[in-house]
């Protein structure tokens, strides 16, 4: 058994997140597959063995479970050493785009994707439009961002990038976003960090557990 496990579906970039900083950085990982279409996150007895807050990714280590990917992030690179921040400059950046993109950017980009292809009926085309234009204001923050520099932070991957990255891997028809013909910093951007030795897309990374299906593709 690994010394690491993490508790994830394959459609989860929350959970890509983690699981492509542990490949990205060599360590010793499996995936554990949960049940999350079919409500395991909602079961009592699997909020109190594995997670109180009812959400993955989680990752289990020596007898303890880590959740919340940002933190899971900082605490793999703080123990690691790598791919974290150096010098109190980037450790404010790190924050603050951290906090950016769990608020804005995988806020609004993940809650974009459920409601265009993963919902049974499509929702009012203004509530649609609401979290549409939410998703391409953040996308666009991170594309002007992106125009000068090779990774968030500069010259080197960082876990700033792991976290943003999260969701961009997913297909056109599950998203609704064609992010290489709209936004050609963050596709090249993608396209770095998908050269990174470890990177894998991320259903063939999680190949595991009961992901919400694709009931309607993008048109």
């Amino acid at each position: 058994m690994a010394r690491y496990r993490l508790h994830c579906v394959g459609a989860s970039g929350n959970s890509f997140k983690v699981a492509l900083f542990l490949n990205c950085a060599g360590i010793d990982w499996e995936p554990v597959g949960v049940d999350f279409a079919g409500g395991e996150t909602r079961d009592p007895a699997w909020r109190a063995a594995t997670n109180a807050m009812g959400e993955i990714p989680v990752l289990e280590v020596d007898g303890r479970r880590l959740s919340q990917s940002g933190a899971i992030l900082g605490w793999l690179a703080e123990t690691h050493g790598a791919f974290g921040p150096t010098g109190a400059e980037e450790r404010f950046e790190t924050a603050r785009w951290l906090l950016f993109d769990n608020h804005r950017f995988t806020g609004s980009f993940a809650a974009h994707r459920v409601l265009q292809s993963m919902t049974p009926e499509p929702l009012h085309p203004d509530v649609q439009a609401y979290v549409r234009a939410r998703a391409h204001g953040a996308l666009s923050v991170v594309e002007k961002h992106l125009a000068e520099r090779r990774f968030m932070l500069g010259e080197r991957p960082t876990i700033v990038d792991f976290s943003l990255v999260g969701y961009l891997y997913y297909p056109v028809e599950e998203t609704g976003f064609d992010l290489r013909a709209a936004f050609p910093a963050i596709d090249a951007w993608r396209e770095r960090i998908a050269a990174l030795r470890g990177w894998k897309p991320p259903y063939e990374l999680m190949p595991v557990g009961n992901s919400l299906p694709v009931l309607r593709c993008a048109t």
